[in-house]
């Protein structure tokens, strides 16, 4: 099979809107300089688009334009590794999904175990939060709400108050083992986010052993400002926050 058509049918194939690189067609074809010249020549005719260098993806056109690849898309390079999980979707990036902003980022952010200097990928802006924790799929959801919490105070159009709502409803609907490894979880947090933590999960009237010990790795002297009302957080002086 010629390269040019083993190419646009292997395309063909691939969803919109999904990103890859000549490496996709490596195992077929081994002309790699023939592979991506084929590409350019498909972007040049309108056929794929490229986002950056060595990277392309089918467009998805829709009335009100030709949409993006979804942030998932863009950064995959930096999520996985062969089907190992390295990093996640975190801050920015997940604020609008898990309904703490109705605002959506061109700013990309990524919880890793060794960080980057942030840069810039076509319209988007990538940067990077540094996560302490074992990074697993099972943790992933639980890490990206602690990010939340730690991060409360710049979470974009909204207010403390009605984020810790919002956060409150998130705590609720996690299971029993998913609340006390979360618990376990904030021990690479720093205080000010176990505080808050412990306040929240005591907010909706989740009691166990585990949130106990939890405020026993509190400073008793150390105070923690967060403005939040009393109504929202009426038993926030008891996690020593102001």
């Amino acid at each position: 099979m010629k390269t040019s058509v083993y190419i646009r049918d292997k395309i063909n194939k691939l969803p919109k809107g999904y990103i890859f690189t000549y490496t996709d067609f490596s195992t077929e074809v081994n002309d790699k300089e023939a592979v991506i010249k084929h590409l350019n020549r498909m972007v040049a005719a309108g056929n794929i688009n490229k986002l950056s260098k060595g990277k392309y993806y089918k467009p998805e056109e829709t009335v009100f334009g030709t949409l993006q690849p979804n942030q998932y898309q863009v950064v995959k390079d930096l999520l996985e590794d062969e089907g190992k999980i390295i990093g996640y979707l975190t801050g920015y990036s997940i604020y609008n999904s898990l309904g703490l902003t109705t605002q959506v980022s061109n700013r990309i952010q990524i919880g890793k175990n060794e960080i980057r200097p942030a840069f810039k990928r076509e319209r988007f802006k990538i940067s990077f939060i540094k996560q302490k924790n074992t990074i697993t799929r099972e943790n992933v959801p639980l890490l990206q709400i602690l990010d939340a919490i730690r991060y409360i105070k710049k979470i974009p159009d909204t207010t403390i108050n009605k984020s810790c709502i919002r956060i409150s409803s998130l705590l609720s609907d996690l299971k029993n083992y998913e609340k006390q490894r979360l618990i376990k979880l904030t021990a690479k947090y720093p205080p000010s986010t176990r505080a808050l933590v412990g306040a929240l999960l005591d907010r909706i009237g989740y009691s166990d052993d585990i949130l106990n010990t939890l405020f026993e790795t509190l400073n008793p002297i150390s105070t923690y400002k967060l403005n939040v009302s009393k109504e929202i957080l009426p038993n926030a002086e008891n996690w020593n926050i102001k």
